[in-house]
């Protein structure tokens, strides 16, 4: 059985922001959440039909993505966000999230473009409990990028056969 057959685990990943200054706490998350896309449908009826509209895409949406982690002392990605809401500074950033294998290879990876900081939570506290404090952050972003390194190998691949294909008749 192949890593083709079977569906990919989701607890080995990475998450890097591409932000100065960055301490090593800052790639550790426990949780991330909401990647997605929808396509905006704008409905057009059809002149003299009356039995269905056309359901045409206008533009794609991408949700929102939540990032959790412990709270630690010391973080670039914390000194980011409180520029964000403490003194409504935002700098942009590109994040790259990557669901890696056993070996520490990305498998797929997201290129989020241009993303800010929208909710910043953190856990409660509770003496009755011997919990860690879990920081969630939200982030909004333009879109993202999709990576799959299989498909960027066949068409890499596919380009090249392409190539030498057309290279015989000369």
């Amino acid at each position: 059985m192949s890593a083709f057959d079977t569906p990919q685990v989701g607890f080995h990943f990475a998450v890097l922001f591409e932000i100065f200054p960055q301490f090593p706490n800052d790639v550790c998350f426990q949780e991330v959440s909401g990647l997605s896309v929808d396509i905006e449908m704008e409905t057009k009826a059809e002149g003299g039909e009356h039995r269905f509209v056309h359901n045409l895409p206008v533009r794609t949406k991408y949700g929102d993505v939540t990032l959790k982690q412990g709270k630690f002392l010391g973080s670039g990605i914390l000194h980011w966000c409180r520029q964000a809401t403490d003194e409504f500074r935002f700098k942009p950033s590109n994040v790259l999230i990557s669901l890696m294998n056993a070996d520490h290879v990305p498998l797929y990876n997201w290129y989020l473009v241009n993303a800010i900081p929208k909710r910043l939570d953190i856990s409660g506290f509770n003496a009755q409990n011997n919990e860690i404090v879990v920081q969630t952050l939200v982030l909004s972003y333009q879109y993202f990028k999709y990576y799959d390194p299989v498909s960027v190998t066949m068409d890499l691949a596919a380009g090249l056969s392409a190539s030498a294909n057309i290279n015989i008749g000369f």
